[in-house]
Formats: structure tokens, C-alpha cells, sequence
């Protein structure tokens, strides 16, 4: 009789890398799993210290994979928006906490952890804070540097006001809240920014 073949198991290879890890990381968030630190370990055939060596705790597990999804949804947002200048930077940010707000694996992090993923997501020595601030800073400063945008203050002020003011209208929220802070954050961002609101 022929050998018969074992099938092979799926997923990442024993042995993942970092990036591997990460990225079984990011699928369990975005299909709206709790990460777990020892089945994420289990599963990419890695060992638990191994994990918390290259991200130093289940936060930073959990903040990484998250900012991978933001990084993609800001680039998608920017390219949804080509031109330049105040009005672009309204409808890019307003696309991008839009969708942020919308996301069911957000709403489901919130709801089922909200004492761990609320400081997570807004303190300011955390993992994700910092990051937004500089991501939406590198938007208003490529604006500021074509020439087309001039910001009412330092854009570094700028980005985390708006950050903040996302934080505090999206994300701190009760499940009927968020179809009217959505709007407001764009009336709001809109007077920041000095661009008209209108779509």
C-alpha cells in the first residue's frame, strides 16, 4: 500500500519570527478573539517568554496588532482623499475614526475588556497613544510641508488634541452613542483644523 501522507498542520510554521506572531495576533483581534499570550504561543509553535521577550507584556501584544490595522486603515483613508490641504485632512481623519468607530473587533475589545482596553488604547505611556499622535502629526506635517495646509498651532499639538478629542468622543462610549459622536468629531475636527464640514 502507498504511504500515506500526514496532513500538515495549518498556520505559521513552528519556530515564527516576530512578525509572524504579530500577525496571528492581528487575525485573532480582527475576527474578534480574545488574544491570548499562551494559545498565540501555543499556535505559532513558540514558547510564552518568547512572546513576552519580543513585546514585553499582552498590552503590547495587543497594541501592535492594533496599530498594524490602523497603519493600514490611515494609508487607505489618505489614498481615498488625494487632494491637499485643510478639507483633504478633515475628510481623511473623518474617514479614518469613521471606520475605527464602526470596527466591530474595537466595539467587541471594548465590551469585553474595557478596564484593560481603554487605558491601553489612551494612556500616554502606552502602547498606541504616542503612536496615533505621531501618525496623524505625519499627516498635517506633509501638508504643511508641500505648502498647502498652515496649522493653527505646532502640529504636534495639533495631532494630539485630535487624538484626544477621537478618544474621548469614540471610544469611551455606551453602545448608542456612537452614531451622533461621529458627527460631532467631525464638527469639532473641522473648527481645528479650519476646514468647512460640509461632505
Amino acid at each position: 500500500m502507498p504511504e500515506v501522507e500526514t496532513p500538515r498542520k495549518r498556520g505559521p510554521a513552528p519556530g515564527a519570527t516576530r512578525e509572524e506572531v504579530l500577525e496571528l495576533a492581528r487575525s485573532h483581534w480582527l475576527a474578534c478573539r480574545r488574544i491570548d499570550v499562551q494559545a498565540i504561543a501555543a499556535e505559532s509553535g513558540v514558547g510564552r517568554a518568547t512572546v513576552y521577550r519580543w513585546f514585553g507584556s499582552r498590552e503590547g501584544l495587543i497594541g501592535e496588532a492594533m496599530l498594524g490595522v490602523f497603519e493600514a486603515r490611515v494609508s487607505d483613508a489618505r489614498a481615498a482623499f488625494p487632494g491637499h490641504g485643510a478639507k483633504a485632512l478633515l475628510d481623511t481623519f473623518d474617514l479614518i475614526y469613521r471606520g475605527l468607530a464602526e470596527a466591530p473587533h474595537i466595539r467587541a475589545f471594548i465590551d469585553r475588556e474595557r478596564a484593560t482596553a481603554l487605558p491601553l488604547m489612551t494612556s500616554s505611556d502606552g502602547p498606541v497613544h504616542p503612536r496615533l499622535v505621531e501618525i496623524i502629526r505625519g499627516i498635517i506635517d506633509a501638508e504643511v510641508e508641500r505648502g498647502a495646509y498652515r496649522a493653527p498651532t505646532d502640529t504636534t499639538t495639533l495631532a494630539y488634541v485630535l487624538v484626544r478629542l477621537a478618544e474621548a468622543l469614540l471610544f469611551n462610549y455606551a453602545a448608542d452613542d456612537i452614531p451622533k459622536d461621529v458627527e460631532r468629531l467631525r464638527e469639532v475636527f473641522a473648527g481645528l483644523l479650519g476646514a468647512g464640514s460640509s461632505r
